[in-house]
């Protein structure tokens, strides 16, 4: 009999031809990496949810583990994957059990106890979780989608099913083809989607960035991270660190310019009672304090030349000799060097130890800047908006159109910093519940610009701003944002192409 749940949804040749888009991308995206996450938010734009989660089932264990989440607001970088066992929840142990799906309308009158769902200011109302299955018709994960809204996901059932299914199918092919003898410790329970990074971005300098990370994350390299003031460097550490092998042990930073060299030396070494006067008691150095975990060495370039000796030791031995102490004692610690400065010019000078920067620089990561990361602005202003928004106890403000025009307008020489602290500043301001230009207080752009110059790349960014915007209300639907415009769709889908708006970059957004 035919299957006419299709039927069900609500404009169903938008739905189909959304979810063919979303199969073609999930197809030729071959990064490990971003498959999951680009499930759970088609998932999510499919079936108008604000919550949509993936679970991997691990065969030889029996585990079910959450790979990936969708959810507008939260990042969770403290909550890798393989970290749970959600096999006994009674609503995801149903599905697989009984392996057929599962549609709630109603989860406050249900039997089904949804406690591990991530807890939100307004309740969960709705909710559909389907299984899915590998080429062997064997069950191999579930996908969820949960709306804080009464609603019907019945229809949504069978192409959330085929959806999981092949991003499923997709994972194990690029798992099996990945190269023997690889690095396999982590990877054998499941890959880590970019959005357990707790980054934000989806811009493609940030595809980058999202690349080299789980490139590196589950080896035991030396990873440097360069870029400017602001790019987030500390940020990416912690990432790297939350999300790999030594998630569980401790993660220390020392800024390196923070201290005189003396001073740094005892720190990071840490010393014996009576090494020196005013040594009364032994005291335990960063490498001992971060052993097993990792430690963030912040503003490598201003470590004295006297200590990058001895760091060298470290890199190279595994040991630490405190000071006043007789021996050195070996240590486990994974290193993350940090700069904004050119330690290779450095090098030339004299400045920098040359053996000390190849070490270091066994796997360097460029951060780009904001002005290079085209449409994540307005996404980091947005996600800095509501935190402070929260931290303040207030509800999510809005943002007019002329405020994320001079957004998108400035340069922010301060990166991913300025563009934090403007924010929360504008949310103190604001008490209308809408951002203006007056709460952002950026200057007025140079008078004697090139007016020929400048006049169409403004006149492109405020349209691209504008539906960026428009499809964020509508949650990415392209339809219903064309019928909002009062355009044509393919009118919006040329506009979408001609300002280099991604297919997916509007939904992700979301």
């Amino acid at each position: 009999m035919r299957d006419n749940r299709l039927t069900q949804i609500p404009h169903p040749q938008a739905c189909a031809e959304a979810l063919l888009g979303w199969f073609i991308r999930l197809g030729i995206d071959g990064d490990e990496t971003t498959l999951p996450g680009l499930c759970v938010a088609a998932a999510a734009q499919l079936s108008q949810c604000e919550l949509s989660q993936l679970y991997w089932r691990n065969e030889a264990t029996g585990r079910l583990e959450l790979i990936a989440q969708h959810l507008p607001g939260v990042f969770s970088p403290g909550d890798p994957a393989c970290s749970q066992d959600f096999q006994h929840e009674q609503v995801l142990h149903y599905v697989l059990g009984e392996q057929t799906a599962l549609s709630l309308e109603d989860l406050a009158g249900s039997v089904y106890e949804c406690g591990f769902l991530p807890a939100m200011v307004a309740p969960w109302r709705a909710l559909s979780c389907v299984p899915l299955f590998d080429r062997g018709k064997a069950i191999n994960g579930v996908l969820l989608c949960a709306s804080q809204h009464p609603k019907n996901l019945q229809g949504h059932t069978a192409s959330l099913s085929h959806l999981g299914s092949f991003t499923l199918m997709q994972l194990a092919l690029l798992r099996c083809g990945r190269p023997a003898g690889g690095v396999t410790q982590h990877n054998e329970c499941s890959p880590v989607p970019r959005a357990l990074f707790g980054l934000i971005g989806s811009s493609t300098a940030m595809d980058e960035t999202y690349r080299l990370i789980g490139k590196v994350l589950n080896t035991p390299y030396t990873v440097l991270l360069r870029g400017e003031t602001g790019t987030g460097k500390e940020v990416v550490a912690r990432a790297i660190h939350s999300a790999g092998p030594r998630k569980n042990k401790a993660f220390v930073v020392q800024n390196c310019a923070a201290f005189p060299e003396g001073l740094l030396e005892s720190e990071l070494f840490g010393y014996r009672k009576g090494a020196f006067t005013g040594a009364e008691r032994n005291h335990t150095g960063l490498f001992d304090a971060a052993h097993e975990g990792t430690l963030l060495l912040d503003e490598i370039g201003d470590m004295p030349l006297s200590l990058q000796a001895k760091l060298l030791r470290v890199l190279q031995e595994g040991e630490v000799r405190p000071l006043g102490a007789s021996a050195a004692h070996k240590v486990d610690v994974r290193i993350i060097a940090a700069t904004h400065r050119d330690l290779a010019a450095m090098v030339a000078e004299g400045r920098f130890r040359e053996d000390l920067y190849y070490r270091l620089a066994q796997f360097p990561i460029e951060l780009p800047p904001l002005r290079d990361r085209d449409g994540d602005v307005l996404l980091l202003a947005r996600e800095f908006a509501h935190r402070a928004s929260s931290a303040l106890g207030r509800v999510p403000v809005g943002w007019s159109s002329a405020a994320l025009d001079q957004l998108s307008s400035h340069a922010f020489p301060g990166n991913v910093r300025e563009l934090k602290c403007l924010v929360e500043r504008a949310v103190l301001l604001c008490d209308d519940g809408v951002i203006l230009p007056t709460h952002l207080s950026l200057p007025a752009p140079p008078v004697n610009a090139s007016v020929d110059a400048t006049l169409r790349q403004r006149l492109e960014r405020v349209e691209r701003v504008f539906l960026i915007d428009c499809l964020h209300k509508n949650r990415g639907n392209r339809t219903r944002t064309a019928r909002e415009l009062g355009v044509a769709r393919r009118t919006l889908l040329y506009r979408l192409a001609r300002l280099k708006i991604p297919v997916g970059e509007a939904l992700e957004k979301c």
